[in-house]
């Protein structure tokens, strides 16, 4: 099996790209993407299990890799929901289909949004972790849109090695991530450098 692309870019252009611009003496210094969990809650469908079922169908088709199904701690009468009822799929991708995926979802499915001018680079944790929503999953081009039941949102969250929300920021975007405020990141990357 041969390297997926965006693995092979993170080898020859960005590892060398960030040892150089912040300072790392060691290539294992390096963030690193360690894995994608693409996540959907069905909390307030009426028609909930079924609607779990199509999110695990969708989940499925999108990644390539059967999520699993998520299910309530409590009971909570005001949402209708019981201690163990279904609620969701999360899918953990790593390996090669996590660098497939996030290739294609920088070079395909992002510049698929409406309107789109590129994704928030505020969503990091603390942790050099980021997160992004997504309304609809027509976007994503392995979804046939006729076969559509149901708008089903997803959360995708990329977790990376980074200590920091900087050195998280510039892994991802050396890899290719399309935040929408580059100019303003790229000035809290100098700030952060020195």
């Amino acid at each position: 099996m041969s390297t997926p692309t965006l693995q092979q870019h993170y080898k020859d252009k960005v590892v060398p790209a960030l040892k150089k611009s912040m300072g790392y003496s060691n290539s294992h210094q390096v963030p690193r993407l360690e894995k994608i969990v693409v996540t959907s809650c069905m909390g307030k469908s009426p028609d909930r299990k079924v609607a779990v079922d199509d999110a695990v169908n969708e989940i499925q088709k999108i990644t390539g890799q059967r999520p699993s199904i998520t299910f309530s701690k409590k009971a909570v009468a005001n949402f209708k929901l019981r201690e163990g009822e279904a609620l969701g799929a999360r899918v953990t991708l790593r390996g090669a289909r996590m660098w497939e995926f996030m290739h294609r979802f920088i070079n395909v499915t992002a510049p698929n949004i409406r309107d789109f001018r590129g994704i928030s680079s505020k969503s990091f944790d603390g942790r050099g972790n980021y997160a992004c929503g997504v309304n609809d999953q027509s976007i994503f081009p392995e979804i046939e849109i006729d076969q559509i039941k149901r708008t089903i949102g997803f959360d995708l969250i990329f977790v990376t090695s980074a200590p920091t929300d900087a050195e998280g920021r510039a892994l991802l975007m050396e890899l290719g991530m399309p935040f929408r405020d580059m100019k303003k990141a790229n000035e809290v990357e100098a700030v952060a450098a020195n």
